[in-house]
């Protein structure tokens, strides 16, 4: 018997929802139902200082009147909740023992600033700067009297792919094209990156469908998956939608926030056929 499907869209309550997400969460619910499995909706909350409840609650009633509709999730439950990250800080820390006692992971004191003024750093402000190996002979004694970063250690020079559902073979090599990534924040927070992988390895996700701006984090993803020992979904990765001046959409375009638009009269299936059109 195949593996059931099951996909998931997972929402940040640090704004309200624009129409790029509500593209995305349109092709994840329309690959689920293709594929005549489950869609699951998890609330993703760890940056504490940024997501606010009001865009919480807000998530589940834009979504509801885009007519994007889920199997499992904060508001009705499911066989692996809880499906709000801030409610799974015991599943991160160990995750993140695991990655440190196995040797994958090392303390940092670099502030964003050291690794920035590094050579050969990117400056995309999208994209996590390549960390240039100061802290990697660290040990977490030498920093007893401080809190550090903790960062996974990529194999320098190792070629990575895999193959996107929409894209086909993707590529990059590790150290070249991104760097030591941060798991474990100095402030006591997990990163997005080792979440989404605990996260979705725990609710048993099969495919993740998201932007293609998340492309690169994908191959972090990967080692981690590895690194603990987890089968990792296969990804699909939706276009970007963009502004009339071919700028990302975020969630300063508050003209286009699903909020925004319910209020401006837009028909939803208009917009969710509109939305499916641009992927297809």
């Amino acid at each position: 018997m195949s593996q059931e499907y099951r996909g998931r869209i997972a929402p940040s309550p640090t704004g309200f929802l624009h129409l790029g997400h509500a593209m995305t969460f349109c092709a994840a619910q329309e690959r689920a139902c293709a594929a005549g499995g489950k869609l699951v909706l998890r609330i993703e909350d760890i940056d504490y200082a940024r997501c606010r409840g009001e865009f919480r609650s807000a998530i589940i009633d834009d979504l509801h009147w885009f007519g994007v509709r889920w199997d499992e999730g904060p508001d009705i439950g499911g066989p692996y909740a809880p499906y709000v990250q801030s409610e799974r800080r015991a599943f991160y820390l160990q995750a993140l023992h695991q990655l440190r006692e196995a040797g994958f992971a090392y303390p940092c004191t670099c502030s964003r600033k050291d690794v920035l003024s590094a050579a050969g750093a990117p400056h995309d402000e999208n994209e996590e700067p390549i960390y240039p190996g100061i802290c990697r002979n660290s040990r977490r004694d030498d920093h007893a009297t401080s809190q550090p970063n903790w960062r996974f250690h990529v194999p320098d020079g190792e070629q990575l792919e895999f193959e996107d559902v929409r894209l086909g073979t993707q590529e990059a090599i590790a150290g070249r094209d991104f760097g030591d990534f941060i798991i474990w924040r100095r402030d006591d927070v997990p990163s997005y990156q080792l979440a989404v992988v605990v996260d979705d390895a725990a609710m048993r996700v099969t495919e993740v469908v998201r932007g293609e701006d998340l492309g690169l984090s994908t191959f972090r993803q990967l080692l981690l998956y590895r690194a603990l020992e987890l089968a990792p979904p296969r990804f699909f990765h939706t276009p970007l939608l963009r502004d009339a001046t071919g700028q990302r959409l975020a969630k300063r375009n508050a003209a286009l926030t699903l909020r925004a638009l319910r209020a401006a009269g837009k028909i939803p299936a208009d917009l969710r056929a509109a939305a499916l059109a641009a992927i297809h």
